[in-house]
């Protein structure tokens, strides 16, 4: 469970670091509202893994349906055509 502390906690710069390293997450709040959610390093270079697994697999969802579906083009054939129409 993320930890909610004032924005004006974040003036001791030592402490609010610590704070971040030591917890999951840190929400800072601004008049009672989060302003901000601050993560360690070590979490954020996590959440950088997952959204690139996610976008990877995305990708390779959509690659299956193109194949499923027919909708892709050989290499030789697609290679071929741009030769032909650009003089290459």
């Amino acid at each position: 469970m993320a930890v909610c502390v004032p924005v004006r906690d974040m003036k001791s710069t030592a402490e609010f670091t610590s704070l971040v390293d030591r917890e999951r997450d840190v929400t800072v709040t601004r008049n009672g509202y989060a302003a901000m959610h601050c993560l360690s390093d070590e979490q954020y270079r996590i959440v950088q893994d997952e959204v690139a697994r996610a976008k990877l697999l995305s990708r390779m969802l959509l690659a299956e349906r193109e194949l499923e579906s027919g909708g892709y083009e050989d290499y030789d054939e697609f290679a071929a055509a741009l030769r032909g129409e650009y003089g290459l």
